[in-house]
C-alpha cells in the first residue's frame, strides 16, 4: 500500500524548490514591499491623475463588457442624480486598499500603468471626506470609460427625485408651473368661493406665479448653483 502523505511537509518542499536556498522571511517581506510600493504608485496617480487627452491601450479582449460605459451614459446618470465626474485628483475621500489591489490586478493583466482616472461621486465628495457610492473609470478613448470599482454607500432613489428640478432649465420651469397651479388650485376658492370664474382662476394663478418666481430668484441667486446639465462636468455647484 502507499504510504501517508504529510501535506504540510509537502508544502514546505514546494516552497524550497521554489524558493531556491532563499530566506524564507526575507522572501515574506520582499513581497510584501513590492505589493506596498506598487500601491503607493497606483495611489499617488490616483491623487494626482488629470484625465486631458489621456488613454488607456487595454487588451479588448480581456475587458469586462458590462463596465465599458460611453460618455453619453455617464453624463445621463450624473444628470438624473446630480453628480460629478471629474479627474480624482479633486477626488478629497478615501481610496480603499481593494480598489488599489483591483487597479494593480488590472494593470499586471493588461501590462500597462493605468493613468487618467476620472470618478462619479456626489460633489460633497471634491469637499470632503464622505464616502457615498462614488464610481472609479479609466479612459479607453473615444469617450469610451472603464469601470474599475464602485464603494461606499448605494444612491437613494429620493435623490433622482429631489433633484429632478434641477436637472434643466426646461425641469425647472415646469416645477414653477406646476407649484403655482397646485396653490392656485388650493386657494382659488378660498380667494372666491364657489362663484370664482376662469377669469378670477387666471388672476390668482398670476399672483402666485409672480411670487413663486420671485421666492425662486430670490433663493436661486443667493444660492448661485447651476443646473446639472451644465455643472456634472464642472468643479464648481455654482454658475461662473
Amino acid at each position: 500500500m502507499l504510504g501517508l502523505v504529510n501535506l504540510h511537509e509537502e508544502l514546505i518542499k514546494s516552497r524550497a524548490r521554489e524558493l531556491n536556498g532563499k530566506d524564507v522571511l526575507d522572501w515574506v517581506q520582499h513581497l510584501f514591499k513590492e505589493v506596498d510600493n506598487e500601491h503607493e504608485r497606483i495611489e499617488k496617480v490616483l491623487k494626482s491623475s488629470n484625465s486631458n487627452g489621456i488613454e488607456n491601450n487595454f487588451d479588448i479582449d480581456k475587458l469586462d463588457a458590462n463596465r465599458i460605459f460611453h460618455i453619453s451614459q455617464i453624463k445621463s446618470i450624473c444628470i438624473q442624480y446630480r453628480l460629478k465626474f471629474l479627474d480624482t485628483h479633486l477626488f478629497k475621500g478615501e481610496f480603499p486598499k481593494s480598489t488599489i489591489s483591483k487597479i494593480n490586478e488590472l494593470e499586471k493583466a493588461h501590462n500597462l500603468a493605468i493613468k487618467g482616472y476620472k470618478i462619479i461621486a456626489p460633489s460633497i465628495l471634491f469637499k470632503l471626506k464622505k464616502a457615498d457610492d462614488p464610481l472609479l473609470f479609466a479612459p479607453l478613448g473615444n469617450d469610451f470609460y472603464y469601470l474599475i470599482d464602485k464603494w461606499g454607500n448605494d444612491i437613494r432613489f429620493s435623490r433622482k427625485i429631489a433633484y429632478w428640478p434641477v436637472r434643466t432649465f426646461d425641469n425647472f420651469a415646469f416645477t414653477l408651473l406646476f407649484t403655482t397651479v397646485v396653490l392656485t388650485a388650493l386657494c382659488h376658492q378660498l380667494f372666491f368661493g364657489t362663484e370664482g370664474t376662469v377669469a378670477h382662476f387666471f388672476i390668482v394663478f398670476l399672483f402666485f406665479l409672480k411670487g413663486v418666481i420671485g421666492m425662486a430668484l430670490f433663493f436661486g441667486v443667493s444660492i448661485g448653483k447651476n443646473f446639472t446639465e451644465f455643472s456634472w462636468q464642472s468643479e464648481h455647484d455654482k454658475i461662473q
